[in-house]
């Protein structure tokens, strides 16, 4: 049984990556929220594993916090809950917001990630009510996350209702958050998502334009000298 994985990344996309390590590849099933926090390819990475074992194959499930995987591996004990649908909810909500969401029994919370309908987030509430009050790290751990007030469910939802893909907005959303201040608005979080998916400015030769603030005197455009004519009397 695979409990963690130490390699090179080699491929990564919003749902999968492959890490090579001792001459073989591994491919790992990944939620959003680590994916946005990936390395670039080619540098060093260490994932937490869930090894899951099934007639016809057997399939890796990695998360960069010990927590993201014990919350997995308590999700796919819930009747009715694959290890397809526990990876939505965990690219959706951190897991102080899935902590939070059970304590208050807020439903509504849980039904913002595709996949879970009303029925589905009151089993998720009676069932993880007990279960997470085995993991007493969350009490802290997820603190920050509680402080965002699900907004990286609304970020999502937001960011893909406006034409966003999933794999696009994920390294956004997350740093967005990341950077935001405690007073920080919804609307503010969402501009700084959209500055950050935003394609970079490119001249005409296709190479990237450093922005520029207007206003700076360090940034102003140079004077061009023009050339003296003589008017002929």
């Amino acid at each position: 049984m695979i409990g963690s994985l130490t390699g090179r990344l080699v491929e990564k996309t919003t749902g999968e990556i492959l890490v090579e390590t001792g001459g073989v590849g591994y491919r790992v099933a990944i939620p959003l929220t680590t994916y946005g926090r990936l390395p670039a390819i080619g540098d060093g990475v260490t994932l937490r594993i869930h090894t899951h074992v099934r007639e016809d194959a057997i399939a890796l499930y990695g998360f960069d916090t010990r927590i993201e995987r014990d919350l997995f591996e308590k999700l796919i004990g819930v009747p009715g809950i694959g290890p397809r649908l526990a990876m939505a909810v965990l690219s959706h909500l951190a897991p102080g917001e899935l902590a939070q969401a059970a304590r208050d029994r807020d439903t509504a919370r849980l039904t913002r990630v595709p996949g879970i309908g009303s029925k589905t987030a009151e089993r998720l509430v009676l069932e993880l009510g007990g279960l997470l009050k085995s993991m007493p790290e969350l009490a802290g751990a997820g603190a920050k996350a509680i402080a965002h007030g699900g907004r990286r469910a609304d970020l999502f939802s937001a960011l893909e209702n406006l034409g966003y893909r999933s794999g696009q907005v994920a390294p956004a959303v997350e740093q967005a958050l990341a950077r935001a201040g405690e007073g920080d608005s919804f609307a503010a979080l969402l501009r700084d998502a959209l500055r950050l998916l935003a394609p970079p400015a490119r001249d005409g030769r296709g190479a990237e334009i450093e922005s520029i603030q207007s206003g700076s005197p360090e940034h102003a455009a140079p004077t061009v000298a023009r050339p003296f004519t003589r008017r002929s009397r």
